[in-house]
């Protein structure tokens, strides 16, 4: 029966039309399948390389200088912290508190070498080696310090060329420091023990309970505003929170989201192209609409004579849709069948390792294709029950 409904229907012409849709059809597939694909890519390729803690990215920020701010208040104020704090990219956000007096550091007569210094504090949970010796309580003598590894660094590159030792990871703990810190009522002196290296946050890090007691009795101030703000992001690449801090004109290390910024860039173009696909098949669909419209409207006496013979305009619908289901199907497993192929060689020259990127789609691909032929099916069904119900 159903070769025989097919044989009733007039599709001599108008085939450019209907060949035309289902080429556009077939690209516009493609086009969407092979963008999500490509974005799903580009998140798995372009990740953070440096090793994250407990699955997360702490990112230093500051408000950037310009010759018109210079010299004005470019500290962060409470609603500017807790504006921070409650973007949807952000786990959480904490202060760099500064020292607001004079400090400087020597060793004595070990290693012969003075210098003004800066300290700062911030929250035990954005620092990455906390040792239990990290406390300090008013009337201790000895402030215990967390150096950066950078510094370190550093000062063994100059060290030779000022006739002074170079100092391991190690011996650095051994090297008792003099903080000198001068305030209003003169200078007092403090031991300073460097307890940890951070490799986290490049400053010289003392206890939260030591740089408030010390601002408060050296600097004379009790609160403080930041002029850096760490926060911790499950990642630093997101291309959401790049544009928020983008749109702040807030500084941050470009090196540590220089993926992020890529990332951001590919996203839109995929992402355009997926929009684009989207539009070919709707597009694709219309033009096929028009051809069935012209079709049973040529086929019109052909089929009102299966309607005056007992056939329900429902039964006729599902019969005449079905014409046309194998064409969406093999659409729908060309356009797949080709988003694999260029997704295989996208692998195979990218030379990624495979636990990055797996040779095979990602299943949200595979259900999109399947959710497009289901969309295609019905569409076409309702638009011939619409057409049949129509010579009724």
């Amino acid at each position: 029966m159903h070769k025989n409904i097919s044989t009733l229907l007039n599709t001599s012409k108008n085939k450019i039309s209907k060949w035309l849709s289902y080429f556009g059809l077939g690209i516009g597939m493609l086009l969407l399948l092979s963008s999500m694909q490509m974005f799903i890519n580009i998140n798995n390729l372009l990740k953070e390389n440096n090793p994250r803690k407990n699955g997360f990215d702490f990112i230093s920020i500051t408000k950037v200088i310009t010759n018109e701010n210079m010299g004005k208040d470019n500290t962060f104020k409470d609603d500017e912290l807790a504006e921070i704090k409650n973007q949807p990219t952000v786990e959480d956000a904490a202060p760099l508190i500064s020292n607001q007096y004079r400090v400087k550091a020597s060793a004595g007569n070990i290693i012969p070498f003075s210098t003004d210094l800066f300290l700062e504090s911030i929250d035990n949970n954005f620092i990455d080696t906390v040792p239990p010796t990290f406390k300090w309580e008013p009337g201790q003598a000895t402030v215990p310090i967390i150096f950066s590894s950078d510094f370190l660094e550093l000062y063994n590159v100059f060290a030779p060329s000022q006739d002074l030792p170079q100092l391991s990871n190690k011996t650095i703990s051994s090297v008792n420091i003099i903080l000198e810190i001068y305030g209003a009522n003169g200078v007092q002196n403090f031991k300073g023990n460097i307890v940890a290296l951070t490799d986290r946050i490049n400053s010289v890090l003392v206890p939260k309970t030591f740089m408030e007691w010390s601002n408060q009795n050296f600097g004379g101030i009790s609160k403080v505003n930041p002029s850096r703000i760490y926060i911790k992001t499950k990642d630093a690449n997101n291309p959401q929170l790049i544009s928020y801090l983008d749109q702040k004109n807030y500084h941050l290390n470009k090196d540590k989201t220089k993926f992020g910024r890529i990332k951001k860039v590919l996203q839109n173009i995929v992402s355009a192209l997926g929009v684009f696909g989207i539009l070919v098949i709707v597009l694709a669909l219309m033009l096929f609409s028009f051809y069935l419209q012209l079709m049973i409207a040529r086929s019109k006496e052909n089929l009102q004579l299966l309607l005056t013979l007992g056939y329900s305009p429902n039964w006729l619908s599902k019969t005449v849709a079905k014409t046309w289901i194998p064409v969406y199907v093999f659409v729908v497993i060309a356009a797949v069948a080709i988003t694999a192929l260029l997704h295989y060689a996208f692998v195979k020259i990218s030379f990624v390792e495979r636990n990055d990127l797996p040779y095979f789609l990602h299943w949200s691909v595979l259900a999109v294709g399947l959710l497009l032929l289901a969309l295609s099916v019905f569409t076409n069904y309702r638009l011939v029950k619409k057409e049949l119900y129509k010579i009724v």
